[in-house]
């Protein structure tokens, strides 16, 4: 190819074409910057984190600050209000003592919130969950919420006789609870609309160590029993159940919050991690508190079995459990020896 002088070109005016074209690009991206500072100009969310002052919420919200989300925590604290000790100084906590169920205070506690993690379950009073699960997620529509993640529960299929339960298996519930909860996926999905995201997550039944400890839960139930009294008990132990750590739950959470809206609107993801029998779970227990731990089976009426399979939250989101129960029971035992 000839060089340029060759056919006349004047390469003095072809550079100053080109910076001047450079000098415009540069002005553009800058420009461009500063408006996404200026309209954007925090990241994360603002989540309100309704009963975040319970098991799962006491693992949650510090997490949610640590990611850079601001949270708003609204809880009628029954147990006090310093389970939070460890962010206290945090400038994007607030919490709110109140109950989601009071239309007023809801109404404050989702002042600049634009996501909902809706954890609190009444498990007293006259107004059961259904009925105050709609004015609830309607009062976040209206609000400006975009994004409502609600946590249901594994319960809700009831008992199914195939080795693993996939989302696509239709809710028998079994109890009130799981009826309750069933009702209010319902209600979730009828409200859902456009630029209003939901996600239903249906937890297996988490075990693990946390702030503001649940004891009613069975591995926690068992590996406590097991410290404090040297036994355990258990009623059958061929009943199978569904089991995920509380931090693994919580992550997944998490990462809820991280996923583009078409990817999760309007799903329901299972969160599990293993699914073991009663049996299985004191064997974990004896293992890591020591042989000398009596194992007391008694003979039950009830032997109804659930179990989850979670692959589309593997497949789908990627998620995958970091922590087994005996990670668990572990963690556990170390606290309960402390105290």
């Amino acid at each position: 190819m000839s060089p340029a002088w060759a056919h006349g070109v004047n390469m003095g005016a072809s550079s100053g074409g080109l910076g001047q074209m450079l000098l415009i690009v540069i002005t553009s991206i800058t420009l461009f910057s500063l408006f996404l500072v200026f309209t954007h100009p925090r990241k994360g969310w603002t989540v309100l984190v309704t009963g975040g002052g319970g098991y799962v919420g006491s693992i949650l919200v510090p997490k949610l600050l640590g990611r850079g989300h601001r949270v708003t925590v609204l809880d009628l604290f029954p147990d006090g209000d310093d389970v939070f000790k460890s962010v206290q100084g945090y400038a994007d906590l607030r919490q709110i003592k109140g109950d989601f169920r009071d239309r007023h205070t809801l109404e404050e506690a989702l002042k600049r919130c634009d996501a909902v993690f809706h954890l609190a379950c009444p498990s007293n009073g006259s107004t059961p969950e259904t009925d105050a699960f709609q004015p609830l997620v309607r009062v976040a529509k209206k609000a400006g919420v975009k994004r409502f993640i609600y946590a249901s529960s594994f319960c809700v299929y009831g008992v199914e006789e195939g080795p693993e339960v996939t989302e696509e298996a239709p809710p028998k519930p079994l109890t009130e609870y799981s009826r309750l909860k069933m009702i209010c996926e319902k209600v979730l999905e009828e409200e859902r609309a456009s630029g209003f995201v939901t996600c239903t997550v249906r937890p297996a039944m988490i075990c693990g160590y946390a702030p503001r400890q649940r004891l009613d839960l069975v591995v926690n139930a068992l590996t406590h029993d097991a410290v404090s009294k040297g036994r355990i008990r258990i009623f059958g132990g061929s009943q199978k159940r569904p089991i995920i750590h509380i931090d693994d739950i919580t992550d997944l959470y998490l990462l809820l919050l991280d996923q583009p809206d078409a990817r999760i609107d309007g799903k329901t993801y299972n969160a599990g991690c293993e699914n073991l029998t009663l049996l299985d779970m004191a064997d974990i227990v004896k293992k890591v508190v020591g042989a000398h731990l009596l194992i007391d089976i008694q003979p039950a009426d009830d032997l109804r079995s659930y179990h989850l399979s979670s692959d589309r939250t593997r497949g789908e989101l990627e998620f995958e459990p970091r922590r087994t129960t005996e990670d668990a029971v572990r963690d556990m035992v170390a606290a309960f020896r402390k105290e």
